[in-house]
């Protein structure tokens, strides 16, 4: 079970990240979470978002370029530990996590929704289910 991520490729300037946000809005996307990584000439905006299909059509036509990734997605207790408890789940099973972020969601203040990119979706996905984990797929996305 995985939720697709768009990530956008931008130029580090100003206005950019306005720009493709615009683009977004305009076309009625709601972005579920967002993370930012950039050097010093591009930046990589990963963003989750309610219509992967719409999204990626309307950033495609306005010229952005961007590519699809599959990531998972946990709703994590909002407590001390919570996040190291599914740490753990995935260093048992030999998963190793290239980056991660984190968003909440709606009326569900009881959790925060880790998004995970693993070196293997399947084995992060089928232990964190096996550990009694609640995962998140697209369709989840939309009701955030």
């Amino acid at each position: 079970m995985s939720v697709k991520q768009i990530s956008v490729f931008l130029e580090n300037r100003a206005g950019a990240l306005e720009s493709m946000t615009a683009v977004l809005g305009e076309n009625k996307i709601d972005m579920r979470a967002l993370s930012l990584a950039e050097t010093k000439d591009f930046g990589i905006v990963r963003i989750i978002v309610d219509d992967v299909y719409e999204a990626t059509t309307v950033l495609k036509e306005a010229g952005y370029v961007h590519t699809l990734t599959p990531v998972v997605v946990i709703a994590i207790p909002d407590e001390p530990g919570g996040l190291n408890r599914i740490l753990k789940v995935f260093t048992k099973a030999g998963v190793n996590i290239e980056y991660m972020y984190a968003f909440l969601g709606g009326a569900d203040a009881k959790h925060a929704y880790m998004v995970f990119r693993p070196d293997d979706t399947k084995a992060a996905a089928s232990a964190a289910k096996s550990a009694g984990m609640r995962l998140v797929d697209q369709e989840d996305i939309c009701r955030l």
